[in-house]
């Protein structure tokens, strides 16, 4: 045993430990942890933009519901009489393109695709002078074959139906005719059908034998109390019995009477020959064959004004 001493520790004194490793692990479990509640807090914020994205778009799904009859687009919903229809899409659409139609100075409308210029007339134009029509350029004439008084119901012919027939034929314009029809039932159609084919007896047309049944609104008239569902009954009764005859049918109407009064669907089958004055084109919303653009067209030949028209041939 040697001689050297070795110094006791002093007690209550502990020796120094280096604490550097446990400071390097704090702070990593810190950084781990900052990491971990920024992912947190990413989501929950993702998720709540989410909620609020979901409900503006209820929110708003239940506002365009509300609103859909009002802001309904015009393809939609159409406005007639101050009452919005919504439009029928089980009936053949109306395919004529606005861009085809050009009105010129004098207004008259030309189209550009197949179709043929027109006039209709009855008594009220007086004596025409048909081969100075002719020379205006018209091509088909709808004649006024006859009508029923809309006071006492006596069927007529037009005074002028066969003049102007003959009138029309010998200068080589294309006839079509129209009765006015005030028929309170499908029997009265009935008479008014047989007796057109009556009139036309021996004659040839080239065009449709027309159904003109119209509101009388300048004075009190025995159908004022007709109602849309008895107006369609009386078309297709005549119709029926004009197509029977060898005849091509169709019918006449505005849009008060195309929209609000006839059931088109019980006339899918027959032409539409419509009334439409303060448009560059026909904005029906259904097929139609022949648009009466103006009551007030200048025709050579004719005194005063007459009814223009254009009959849309198939392209």
């Amino acid at each position: 045993m040697s001689g050297r001493r070795v110094k006791a520790p002093v007690k209550g004194k502990r020796p120094s430990k280096d604490r550097t490793p446990l400071l390097k692990l704090l702070v990593v479990l810190l950084a781990v942890f900052l990491v971990l509640a920024g992912l947190v807090v990413t989501k929950l914020a993702e998720r709540y933009r989410d909620l609020v994205m979901d409900f503006v778009a209820s929110e708003q799904a239940k506002y365009d519901q509300a609103h859909r009859q009002e802001d309904a687009e015009p393809e939609d919903v159409v406005t007639v009489g101050g009452q919005q229809v919504e439009i029928d899409r089980t009936l053949e659409p109306n395919q004529l393109q606005s861009d085809r139609f050009t009105r010129l100075e004098d207004g008259t409308i030309i189209y550009d695709g197949n179709a043929r210029y027109g006039i209709d007339v009855s008594a009220h134009q007086g004596q025409i002078d048909w081969s100075a029509v002719a020379a205006d350029g018209v091509e088909f004439a709808m004649l006024r074959i006859g009508y029923r008084g809309y006071s006492e119901g006596a069927l007529n012919q037009d005074s002028r139906f066969e003049e102007n027939y003959q009138g029309a034929t010998e200068n080589g314009i294309d006839v079509g005719v129209y009765f006015f029809s005030q028929a309170l039932d499908e029997a009265e159609a009935l008479i008014e059908a047989h007796q057109v084919i009556q009139w036309l007896e021996g004659k040839e047309i080239q065009g449709p034998v027309v159904f003109d049944w119209e509101y009388i609104t300048h004075e009190q008239a025995r159908t004022d109390d007709l109602e849309g569902d008895e107006v369609t009954a009386c078309a297709v009764v005549f119709c029926q019995e004009i197509r029977k005859a060898g005849y091509t049918p169709m019918i006449y109407c505005n849009g008060m009477l195309g929209y609000l009064g006839y059931d088109l669907n019980k006339l899918s089958d027959v032409g539409v020959w419509y009334a439409e004055y303060r448009s560059d084109y026909p904005t029906y919303a259904y097929r139609i064959a022949i648009w009466q653009y103006t009551d007030s067209g200048k025709v050579d030949g004719i005194d005063g004004n007459v009814d223009r028209n254009i009959w849309f041939l198939e392209d």
